[in-house]
């Protein structure tokens, strides 16, 4: 059995990440680098339901752009990512939708151990190694780590709750980001 105990940046688009009883290395790299127009973190949209209509790009590495061959037949795809500007690590945040004081785990807030953020995105067409979306979240020159197909039938969950989570899909569409997550 294997877990990850430690994510350390190694050098720039490279992360360590050391797992299982012997401590073995795995290295995890970014693939690629998202683009998009938000260049501050501060009135970002919070989620991509916030972000309809907003367009960016994904840039994947030449080397893994034969990887692409028939993603161009999803409408939506996780774009998985390292919160790259998140500097420090908190077990509790005051997430962006509520007031009181929730587990990180509990939350989508880029404060986690690992510092891995995940969007669904609007795929809208892939020229040779560049992804076009919209409906993107994510601030620009993210690291990609990773690309998954969202398919309806295996990802949405019927009957599912939202835990602590009341607003309406509307707030949410509304809400900004602001500095509660940047360095103290």
């Amino acid at each position: 059995m294997y877990f990850c105990v430690d994510l350390v940046q190694d050098s720039p688009g490279q992360h360590l990440c050391c797992i299982g009883n012997n401590m073995k290395i795995n290295t995890i790299e970014s693939i690629g680098i998202i683009h998009t127009p938000h260049k501050s973190i501060e009135n970002m949209p919070i989620q991509p339901k916030g972000a309809v209509g907003i367009e960016g790009y994904v840039d994947v590495d030449k080397q893994y752009a034969e990887g692409l061959k028939d993603l161009d037949g999803f409408s939506h795809i996780y774009l998985i990512y390292f919160f790259h500007k998140a500097t420090r690590t908190e077990l509790q945040v005051k997430p962006f939708m509520d007031t009181q004081t929730r587990g990180v785990f509990a939350t989508r807030a880029p404060l986690r151990p690992n510092h891995i953020g995940l969007s669904i995105v609007r795929l809208k067409y892939i020229k040779n190694n560049r992804l076009m979306v919209s409906d993107i979240d994510i601030l620009d020159n993210t690291p990609l780590i990773d690309i998954k197909p969202y398919v309806e039938h295996f990802d949405r969950v019927a009957g599912s709750q939202s835990g602590w989570l009341t607003a309406s899909e509307q707030e949410i569409q509304d809400k900004r980001s602001d500095c509660r997550f940047l360095n103290k």
